[in-house]
């Protein structure tokens, strides 16, 4: 299958999941992200905001505010192709829609909590289709494949997916930047020394 059509029948199936329990498995998903090293040891995380039939993602922004932690979630600059990374301390009064309908920091936040990408240690990642080797197929657009190589290099790259999204193998490209962690509702998988080899 070409990777458009896996694409297309991944995010299909996805959307297909009751509202319940993506919601149960989304909350699994954080439990299990919540008691590893690359959430606890990290002081600064950059988290999609999640939109439609993602897992979700909010109440781990929350929590992890809560936590002390400093949270950035992604702004799309379209004009450019690249992704900013802008700071919640509330999520519920500082986000509104923006592209594409995605939940986005106002633009009283942007102004004045950009931050520099180069400070973040982990970065959540959203995607279409992933593999257990660290593989991922993001919608189609390449920011986050630009954002964690030009702009936060040195994160930690997790990938947050449900088990439905996963496949054998992801047919890369040379630009597609591997995970080092993949979380599904089931397990945390360790990719890093695919992406490292």
């Amino acid at each position: 299958m070409d990777r458009n059509s896996l694409r297309k029948s991944k995010l299909a199936a996805r959307d297909l999941v009751e509202s319940a329990l993506r919601k149960e498995k989304s909350k699994r998903i954080c439990e299990l992200l919540t008691a590893h090293p690359v959430i606890t040891d990290a002081d600064h995380l950059f988290i999609y905001v999640d939109f439609r039939s993602e897992v979700e993602t909010m109440d781990l922004i929350r929590y992890l505010i809560a936590a002390g932690k400093t949270v950035s979630v992604p702004v799309t600059l379209i004009k450019e192709s690249r992704l900013q990374a802008v700071r919640l301390t509330n999520p519920d009064t500082q986000l509104m829609p923006g592209c594409y309908g995605i939940p986005e920091p106002t633009p009283d936040q942007i102004a004045k909590a950009t931050v520099d990408p180069a400070a973040i240690d982990t970065v959540l990642i959203p995607g279409s289709v992933f593999d257990t080797g660290g593989g991922r197929l993001g919608y189609g657009g390449g920011y986050y494949d630009r954002f964690l190589t030009e702009s936060a290099p040195r994160a930690a790259r997790v990938g947050v997916a449900f088990e439905l999204q996963l496949v054998d193998r992801v047919p890369m490209e040379p630009h597609d930047q591997y995970m080092d962690v993949l979380v599904t509702e089931q397990k945390i998988y360790d990719c890093g020394r695919n992406r490292h080899a």
